[in-house]
């Protein structure tokens, strides 16, 4: 569960607010590290962003064996991957200068890098050797995310800002998420990408390994949490029962591609009819009269149905798998169709890494349809967590648009201070 907060906090801050600004961006808040640039230049009715360099290394593979993130293993990957991302993506940028090199503070950068010694040792090995590149602000996610890993991207933006005398910027996860999904590409461009700004009330339904909530976006850059679950988040339901039923890590999107097979199978109908009661899963909190999730009880009755079964047959786990998502896609659908009713909300925007689940997907494109709402959605390769809509929050933070309330910015813009 990626879903840790640590407070921190900022100095820096960029006194005057940009209209048009290069930005480096830093993700470290659990199992990917990730590295961009944008260029973000206001536009009539939002932003232009220009993706000069996106690099993404993800450590499934690594955390497999402990079938999730292990906090202080992420770290030390982050800490490996950081530097070699960075030289790959000012490559790609072409923002290397080599011909003056940076003057560092030498015990300033140590300081900063004191509990990262191996990231220390390969930023002196590469940062000196580069000039300053041109960019305007650094912005890296502070929360919420796994505090180990948090730290490694902090406290790299930290002594990148000491080298390059740059500003940081710092950046909401969550707010990330949001804005990706309002991303449109340019059609002569695969690089362009137009953020345009929704038509209000917004409702962003926020899903992912640990996170479910319900964010009310009544006007640009104003959020109000009015939902949310009170035990497991959906993405942390997805990978437990992918546990439960025997199927390899990462969980979610395991049974995403398990219950996609099965619904293509000619049997699939009868079969879920014939077994309807010993397939039957409940549908937690689905008529409850506020806006919150609960996706443990859902989590145990998976494992109970497992347990009265000995020898359960792939047939009878990929219809688990089926049950298992329409059950908790029923009760998100649910919830976000009372939302938008309640609230006249006209786009509903669904981001995060589940949404990336074909199943998802498809259920609130009818939804959007159905009550004549606009529905966002990431593409797959910008649902999951990446360094493009770090970029993105910090955009939004330093072009002066964004205004959170405790329930969605885990911290303040105060002095930044040290771990």
């Amino acid at each position: 569960m990626c879903a840790i907060r640590v407070r921190v906090v900022w100095v820096r801050f960029p006194a005057a607010r940009l209209n048009n600004m290069i930005i480096l961006a830093i993700e470290t808040s659990c199992d990917e590290t990730g590295i961009s640039f944008i260029n973000a230049e206001q536009a009539r009715n939002g932003w232009k962003v220009e993706v000069k360099a996106n690099e993404l290394l993800s450590q499934i593979k690594t955390h497999a064996q402990y079938g999730g993130v292990f906090p202080m293993l992420a770290k030390r990957e982050h800490a490996k991957n950081l530097i070699p991302l960075l030289k790959n993506a000012l490559a790609k940028a072409n923002l290397i200068y080599k011909e003056i090199g940076a003057n560092l503070n030498t015990r300033e950068i140590s300081r900063i890098l004191e509990r990262e010694p191996d990231l220390f040792k390969l930023f002196m090995e590469y940062i000196p050797t580069i000039n300053s590149p041109k960019i305007d602000a650094i912005t890296v996610t502070y929360g919420p995310g796994l505090e180990p890993a948090l730290w490694v991207g902090i406290n790299f933006a930290k002594a990148l800002s000491s080298a390059w005398n740059i500003p940081i910027i710092p950046a909401n996860h969550m707010e990330g998420h949001i804005i990706s999904a309002l991303l449109t590409q340019d059609e002569f461009s695969k690089s362009t990408f137009q953020v345009s700004k929704p038509a209000f009330p917004a409702l962003a339904l926020l899903i992912s390994g640990g996170h479910t909530e319900l964010i009310l976006m009544e006007e640009w850059g104003r959020y109000r949490m009015i939902g949310r679950t009170r035990d497991d988040a959906v993405g942390e339901a997805f990978d437990k029962v992918a546990r439960i039923l025997g199927l390899p890590y990462p969980g979610g999107p395991e049974i995403s591609r398990l219950a996609d097979l099965w619904r293509e199978n000619s049997r699939f109908s009868a079969y879920m009819k014939d077994n309807h009661e010993l397939l039957k899963l409940p549908r937690p909190m689905i008529n409850s009269d506020d806006f919150d999730f609960s996706f443990s009880g859902l989590k145990t009755a998976v494992l109970y149905k497992i347990k009265k079964i000995p020898a359960p047959s792939k047939e009878i786990v990929s219809a688990i798998a089926v049950e298992f998502e329409n059950a908790a896609t029923e009760v998100l659908v649910a919830k976000a169709r009372k939302a938008i009713e309640h609230f006249n909300v006209r786009t509903l925007i669904i981001s995060g890494g589940v949404s990336a689940n074909n199943f998802i997907r498809k259920s609130f494109a009818e939804l959007g349809v159905e009550m004549d709402v606009a529905v966002l959605i990431p593409p797959p390769a910008l649902a999951t967590d990446n360094a493009i809509m770090i970029a993105l929050a910090g955009m939004a933070e330093g072009l002066g648009m964004s205004r959170h309330p405790d329930e969605i910015r885990a911290v303040g813009n105060e002095e930044l201070g040290d771990q």
